[in-house]
């Protein structure tokens, strides 16, 4: 079930990254208008049809699983290498938490790096 829910959150963001992605060029003329996403949105559907906002959804698709994986294994490796922490030390828990999910976030970067490049291309 979650990973509907994510395919579903990564279809309908899709559009958005991608023009997100396109206004990042600095010489980019629709970056200066006043709804910047909503201009190339509408610039890419008229140009390359409506289907090119979805470019890069399968690359996007493809890292969820991989993502989710190595979030979860780091946080099961992680709270055996850690330290226990009293649970009612309210600071020592959450400084545990954030050093778990700082980690995932770093490696599941790292592992997912080379999807989000085919993504974009």
């Amino acid at each position: 079930l979650v990973a509907f829910v994510s395919i579903f959150a990564q279809t309908v963001n899709q559009p958005f990254v991608r023009s997100s992605i396109m206004l990042q060029n600095p010489g980019e003329e629709l970056a200066k208008k006043t709804f910047p996403n909503v201009a190339m949105l509408r610039h890419l559907a008229a140009t390359k049809g409506l289907a090119s906002l979805w470019t890069g959804l399968d690359a996007a698709i493809l890292k969820t699983a991989p993502k989710y994986m190595t979030a979860v294994v780091i946080k099961d490796y992680m709270g055996l290498w850690l330290a226990p922490v009293d649970p009612k030390d309210k600071t020592a828990v959450l400084l545990k938490s954030a050093k778990v999910s700082v980690t995932a976030g770093v490696a599941g970067a790292v592992l997912t790096n080379p999807l989000d490049v085919v993504r974009n291309e």
